[in-house]
């Protein structure tokens, strides 16, 4: 099973990127996020045609959302709310194959590292600590569990172009590192990437608008992630950052990733 995650940023924009997309990750499983788009709206029939009929979309307009499509059928979908908002930025599969899948889009957090001065990275930590807790209390359950998404946080120094620059930039900031950190404990998460790439390794998945040459300046950070339960670490095959599509016009600000296991 191939599953890619994507910050698509408005999933309108990327639709005639879709044959390029499949050819380039052979994914089964897509979880988008950013998708920008109110589930009414959202390119439902387009998937289906390409072979994605099995869809679990959480949207809302010009804001946030997330979207699981599907070659594989779910035995059930679900979305919830954080932090007591309906902000669209989870859903949940199980896939029949028992294979459970959830799908995140974390509050960016704004420019100012400060919760007192900044109600967005406040949201942001808030967020942080309550998808740790809720998590924790799974432990127990030991389910083949899926976690993927815009987390936007890049935790190790190699996940951003310069630790020392980016240590009071919201992204990379000591608390947002620890409280990942703290997330991916509670489960006892896999870095499925980091587990085919080194960490001494430089890894990015994102890189800014406001650079008049990414790949030269290759500013970039990993913001971008897939966790696996331990009972799924023995069954990761491969790991894919898809690099070419921060090229595709027009462009995301992020590319794909994408991770393959033995179903």
């Amino acid at each position: 099973m191939r599953l890619t995650t994507w910050n698509v940023n408005s999933v309108r924009l990327r639709v005639a990127h879709l044959p390029a997309l499949i050819e380039a990750t052979g994914a089964d499983v897509f979880c988008f996020q950013e998708t920008k788009v109110v589930d009414e709206a959202f390119p439902r029939e387009v998937f289906a045609r390409l072979g994605y009929e099995h869809q679990a979309i959480a949207g809302q307009k010009n804001h946030h959302g997330v979207a699981i499509l599907s070659r594989l059928p779910f035995a059930k979908h679900d979305a919830r709310g954080w932090c007591g908002k309906d902000d669209k930025r989870h859903a949940s599969v199980t896939l029949k194959n028992g294979i459970e899948i959830h799908n995140f889009y974390v509050p960016a957090g704004g420019d100012i590292p400060d919760p007192d001065a900044n109600e967005k990275f406040a949201h942001k930590l808030a967020f942080l600590r309550e998808a740790a807790d809720w998590f924790g209390a799974l432990k127990t359950r030991k389910a083949p569990l899926v976690l993927v998404g815009d987390l936007n946080v890049a935790p190790l120094e190699t996940d951003v172009w310069s630790h020392k620059q980016l240590l009071d930039v919201v992204s990379h900031t000591p608390i947002e590192v620890e409280l990942l950190g703290k997330w991916m404990a509670s489960y006892k998460f896999v870095d499925a990437v980091r587990h085919f790439v080194p960490p001494e390794e430089r890894l990015y998945s994102w890189w800014s608008y406001r650079a008049a040459d990414w790949a030269k300046s290759d500013r970039g950070r990993r913001l971008d992630h897939v966790w696996v339960s331990p009972v799924l670490k023995d069954r990761l095959r491969a790991a894919q950052v898809f690099k070419p599509a921060r090229d595709w016009k027009p462009p995301s600000d992020h590319v794909p990733v994408t991770v393959e296991i033995e179903a």
